[in-house]
């Protein structure tokens, strides 16, 4: 149904990041917000993403914010950054939707929530580090993955998961050998992205622990807070309830710090 060369062959297609992407991911890297939003106001789409996502309501702005200078002071460095590849991941999304009930709008609102979500859980974790916030805009990429590659295939994949209750990426693992996390890590590559950032996604599958205890951390929470985000009732009537194994286990040395931290009750 689907082999190792198909996902090759789409990681292939997914294009490098752009000069001006590059330009502005490198002055936000040494701090330079101002500048870097110089550099961002010549990319319109860009500019119209970055006010989509920090005009939603989970940012708590009263009036619309326009201005890329305004909007980067806003987030500052380590979320400028981390919008910035938010959008890049953008670039891969489907025109039509056809395996998860999503659109544009729905995608963006989640990106926006995992992203203002991760930044709480990394000021409470007392990280303050550009790579562990870029980390989660990978999370987003690897539904966009799950889309490409079984869209064609509806049919098999609906089979597969309901006589065997298997989800996204155990059917992905199944049928050639690479999971969902393993196709995160190889755009990370394709976008230069640091090794730590492939590193914190691997651990947050929640089946590649890491040896390096702070990057474990990360991944324990970030598998919970995908869990969190999934199983909100938008989500599961897009169908991404089902999108990953849960590994209670993994994460239960922090589930009561998690659960707390995100007023579970």
């Amino acid at each position: 149904m689907i082999t190792k060369k198909n996902i090759e062959s789409f990681i292939e297609k997914i294009p490098p990041s752009p000069k001006i992407l590059n330009e502005t991911l490198s002055l936000l890297n040494i701090g330079e917000l101002v500048k870097a939003a110089k550099i961002a106001e010549q990319d319109l789409a860009l500019k119209s993403y970055l006010k989509s996502i920090v005009n939603k309501p989970i940012y708590g702005f009263k009036n619309e914010v326009s201005d890329i200078g305004q909007i980067f002071g806003i987030l500052g460095v380590s979320l400028a950054q981390q919008s910035v590849y938010n959008y890049m991941v953008t670039l891969l999304s489907p025109n039509k939707w056809a395996l998860f009930k999503l659109n544009s709008t729905l995608f963006y609102e989640l990106q926006a929530n995992l992203s203002k979500r991760w930044e709480a859980i990394l000021i409470h974790l007392n990280i303050n580090d550009s790579n562990a916030y870029a980390a989660i805009t990978l999370l987003p990429a690897s539904i966009i993955v799950t889309e490409a590659l079984f869209a064609q295939k509806k049919e098999e994949v609906a089979l597969l998961r309901a006589t065997k209750a298997l989800d996204y990426n155990t059917i992905l693992m199944r049928l050639c050998g690479m999971g969902l996390f393993d196709i995160c890590e190889e755009i990370a590559k394709k976008w230069e992205m640091d090794n730590s950032v492939s590193a914190i996604v691997q651990a947050a599958s929640g089946v590649k622990p890491s040896e390096d205890e702070e990057i474990n951390t990360l991944g324990k929470w970030m598998h919970l807070l995908l869990f969190y985000k999934l199983s909100q009732p938008e989500f599961i009537k897009a169908g991404l309830n089902d999108f990953v194994d849960f590994q209670i286990e993994y994460v239960s040395d922090i589930y009561d710090d998690f659960a707390s931290f995100m007023e579970i009750k």
